[in-house]
């Protein structure tokens, strides 16, 4: 089921608000198991026969939690992580393995009919911090199967993240207060994500599908076609995680942050620090930190970045072209640590020149699992198609220019800043306030009910990692 669909905006999610809320604050457990159920319904919606495998790796986890929090013993931990790699592995990666045997040996190893669950990356994550917390006794062991099931399904953030890490929700999985400021501002939130997707992500769409499918195109096409795939994955997914937030703060729970404007960034260290958080920070503490991180000079400190951006890649999909997007970036950060980011630091206009041009290059890569299409395409952004300027340019340059400086406006804070200036310039005018802020919303919420009326399939572009 996906948040901008029509059954879950106007059936599933009133119905399972009606739910919840008829249910006493004080009856947590309730509130907890019909979170769990309306969760499940949620995932199964689309393919059912996945729950199971869901449910295997919560009640795995459950198990060995319980095991390590008692015996805290490096195997049995051991153990776990490699329980949930291996179905990571099983699910995501046998396929590519088998292509690639057959690729460099020649080989007619038949692939495995497997489909890749939905969302298997962001929970298998979850529960591995959940466990390895366990261990390093920074948490306690979730006894109630109900509790620890219902932070693992929790459909706000099940399918695409964030990477909610169990120590950031247990106490609210104990005890929780949905305040009325608190579900306003989760609406609030929660439409701003739905506007983000159908109203910017969707349409610069069409753009990118239509430019990359065009074959020989001129200059400023395909720097338009690459831009607006950029500006396509920063909408969708952060629209993904403000949905995620908002219905997060209307259920009781706080989830951190996943994007911070990453397009402003002046290199390619600050852009990580911006652009999905949860799993930038998760790799962070799970694996850099462990691997030594900076602590043990630089030649150890430029292997465990390389190994941790060529998992990073790998993270998102089981293809070279991502190992070969995470393997740029990996280098890129271990030049900025070998001396440019003091530059880039120092030259703030030329870093964040220099920022979107290398991440607009890199977001080619990742659209295109092709590898000899990837290269083509960026050989034509600097001139090997010839034309700088041709026809397709002017057809969409001229039809959709006030897109184009919405998704530029949309990417900075300025929209932010405006809303926290007008509230301030309006501080004795609360009422008048909220009235414009709540029309302003209902009018994103129908503009966008129309388009998903009147639209296509439109998936989220993180639902397949």
């Amino acid at each position: 089921m996906l948040f901008s669909s029509t059954v879950f905006l106007l059936a599933f999610l009133p119905a399972t608000l009606v739910v919840y809320f008829l249910v006493p604050q004080k009856h947590i457990k309730a509130k907890n198991l019909i979170l769990l159920v309306a969760s499940l319904i949620f995932y199964g919606w689309g393919e059912p026969k996945y729950i199971l495998v869901m449910l295997a790796s919560i009640l795995f986890n459950y198990i060995m939690a319980i095991g390590i929090g008692k015996y805290r013993t490096k195997g049995l931990l051991a153990l776990c992580v490699a329980g949930n790699l291996g179905i990571l592995g099983f699910f995501k990666y046998t396929n590519f393995v088998i292509e690639t045997i057959n690729g460099m040996f020649g080989g007619g190893l038949g692939l495995l009919n497997i489909a890749l669950p939905i969302g298997i990356s962001f929970y298998t994550f979850q529960t591995m911090s959940y466990v390895i917390d366990v261990y390093r006794g920074k948490v306690a062991v979730q006894k109630d199967f109900i509790a620890l099931a219902a932070y693992v399904t929790l459909f706000p953030q099940l399918i695409a993240g964030p990477i909610v890490r169990y120590s950031d929700v247990m106490d609210q999985l104990e005890m929780r207060k949905t305040q009325a400021e608190q579900v306003t501002e989760g609406i609030r939130r929660f439409i701003i994500g739905l506007g983000k997707k159908i109203l910017l992500a969707n349409q610069v769409a069409v753009v990118w599908t239509a430019v990359s499918s065009s074959g020989e195109i001129g200059v400023l096409t395909a720097w338009m076609g690459a831009l607006c795939f950029t500006f396509q994955i920063y909408f969708d997914f952060s629209g993904y995680s403000d949905m995620a937030i908002g219905l997060g703060k209307i259920f009781g729970f706080d989830y951190l942050e996943n994007f911070n404007y990453p397009y402003i960034s002046s290199s390619i260290t600050e852009f990580w620090r911006r652009w999905h958080m949860s799993l930038s920070s998760w790799f962070k503490e799970y694996l850099y930190v462990p691997l030594g991180g900076n602590r043990k000079g630089l030649t150890r400190q430029i292997i465990n970045i390389a190994i941790v951006w060529a998992l990073t890649g790998l993270w998102h999909g089981a293809s070279w072209n991502f190992l070969l997007w995470g393997v740029y970036y990996g280098i890129l950060l271990i030049i900025e640590k070998a001396g440019l980011l003091e530059f880039l630091k120092k030259h703030k206009v030329v870093g964040t020149i220099y920022t979107l041009v290398i991440v607009i290059i890199g977001w080619v890569f990742f659209s295109t699992e092709d590898m000899g299409q990837a290269f083509e395409y960026i050989k034509m952004m600097f001139g090997s198609g010839g034309a700088l300027i041709d026809n397709q340019f002017l057809y969409f340059a001229n039809g959709r220019i006030w897109l184009f400086l919405a998704c530029v406006v949309g990417s900075t804070p300025l929209p932010t800043m405006m809303a926290k200036q007008a509230r301030e310039n309006l501080k004795g005018k609360a009422l008048f306030y909220n009235l414009i802020e709540t029309a302003v919303l209902l009018v994103i919420f129908m503009l966008c009910i129309s388009f998903l009326v009147s639209g296509s399939y439109n998936p989220f572009l993180y639902f397949r990692f």
